[in-house]
């Protein structure tokens, strides 16, 4: 008896080095229809920051290809993700499934863009073509602005000792339920040695640390994410937080062009543009392919 296969890929997001950045399950879901306990249980085994799940759309009224796009943690499912849109969008450039520069996802944060760009900041004179330099390519995400507002729940003492009395510059909340600590430096927020267990208990869904990026070091700010509570202790690099951070920095310094380091063990860079105006975040970033299977329905 024949037995029935779903492709999937694991990609490494907000890098162009295998096993570094964010992981990412990626599958694909053509012609099979799985209820959302399967999902998530497929989810819960890859025990993955995120699982996606990619469906195509048949839309005679949309200019570019479209798809359904899921994300789950090992927990929940979530309604926006960074990384994993990312993961989705290199796996259906790379694997042939589309013939064209931009795709689009219909989601529960509405329907987000992919599309390839040039790498703009950095790039390589050794690639090149008819003799000229050419820019590598990016993937840039459409996100929507992740609001933040005042926060007054918290002490600022009560955050410093949930994050083992660090010096807090401030407190936000995010719309997304998580809450924005702004530290005095990029080094502090490097070197953060979370207590999960504090985290755990803190309001809201999980803690977003950032500061100023040292002098010298080629980024604006550093960050980082912590979400025990929807099973992922520190989130590798979190795009969908950026689209809070960047509203953020805007506010502070002015500008709306970042260079972001998230500053976990794994690391990861994005090239963030803030859209003010329609109030988006362009999330630009490379991904690479770690691993490519079949899993049994």
């Amino acid at each position: 008896m024949a037995k029935n296969l779903i492709k999937y890929s694991v990609v490494d997001a907000f890098t162009d080095t295998a096993f570094k950045g964010n992981s990412a399950a990626v599958c694909w879901l053509e012609g099979i229809e799985k209820d959302d306990k399967w999902l998530q249980s497929v989810a819960a085994e890859f025990n993955l920051s995120e699982t996606c799940y990619l469906t195509p759309i048949v839309d005679k009224g949309s200019e570019n290809p479209r798809f359904h796009l899921r994300w789950f943690t090992p927990v929940a499912e979530v309604e926006l993700c960074g990384h994993a849109t990312l993961a989705a969008s290199h796996f259906l450039f790379e694997s042939g499934l589309v013939n064209c520069n931009t795709v689009e996802f219909s989601t529960l944060s509405g329907i987000l863009t992919a599309k390839k760009v040039p790498e703009s900041r950095i790039k390589d004179p050794s690639f090149t073509e008819n003799g000229a330099a050419q820019a590598k390519l990016l993937i840039e995400l459409n996100f929507p602005v992740v609001a933040v507002s005042d926060f007054s729940d918290l002490e600022v003492s009560a955050i410093s000792e949930i994050l083992n009395g660090v010096s807090v510059v401030d407190v936000k909340k995010m719309a997304s339920d998580d809450i924005l600590v702004v530290l005095s430096s990029g080094k502090e927020v490097a070197e953060l040695v979370p207590q999960l267990d504090k985290i755990k208990k803190a309001p809201g869904r999980g803690i977003v640390i950032t500061g100023l990026a040292p002098n010298g070091s080629g980024f604006d700010f550093y960050t980082r994410f912590f979400c025990p509570k929807y099973g992922i202790d520190e989130d590798p690099v979190c795009g969908s937080a950026h689209c809070a951070v960047a509203a953020y920095w805007n506010e502070k310094l002015g500008k709306c062009d970042f260079v972001a380091y998230q500053a976990s063990p794994r690391s990861g860079i994005l090239d963030i543009h803030l859209d003010k105006k329609n109030q988006r975040v362009l999330l630009r970033g490379k991904a690479t392919t770690v691993m490519e299977g079949s899993l049994l329905v």
